[in-house]
């Protein structure tokens, strides 16, 4: 059972690496900040469109390697339709998460990510999974500063 289960989400991984979602420059984005994993070499440059608090759109260019590239994909999925603050919950779940700093994560309230929970075993594969959710969060704080893992 367990197999199958890393078997499933090893595919959605691959799936988003292969085909990821929103991915194209948004000229008209409220938001834009770029973030940097010099350890991999994951680069990525996130856009954001707002209607007040509630995030519209979302998208990303860039390139990482896998993890990096399907955690962004996802992201960008899961965060539009949300405020602000609904997606700041959604990273600080995430990061806790990937981090593994809570033994017990409702993997039901993060959703599709849960995919990305098994990073928290490889400590040299957190920072591809979170720079993604790093660079959301100076978004979210229209930080206008590129961020870094390192």
């Amino acid at each position: 059972m367990f197999d199958d289960l890393r078997d499933l989400y090893q595919e959605v991984i691959f799936d988003h690496n292969r085909n990821p979602r929103n991915f194209h420059v948004m000229e008209d984005a409220d938001r834009k900040v770029e973030g940097f994993n010099p350890l991999c070499g994951d680069r990525l440059t996130l856009f954001l469109k707002l209607d007040g608090d509630k995030i519209t759109d979302a998208s990303f260019q860039g390139s990482g390697c896998a993890i990096s590239t399907a955690s962004v994909s996802l992201m960008t999925e899961i965060v539009k339709g949300k405020t602000e603050s609904e997606a700041e919950d959604l990273f600080q779940k995430f990061h806790q998460m990937t981090t593994g700093k809570e033994e017990e994560v409702n993997l039901e309230a993060i959703g599709k990510l849960a995919v990305l929970a098994g990073v928290r075993e490889y400590p040299a594969r957190v920072k591809c999974a979170t720079l993604a959710w790093h660079t959301l969060d100076a978004a979210l704080k229209n930080e206008q500063e590129s961020i870094s893992t390192e």
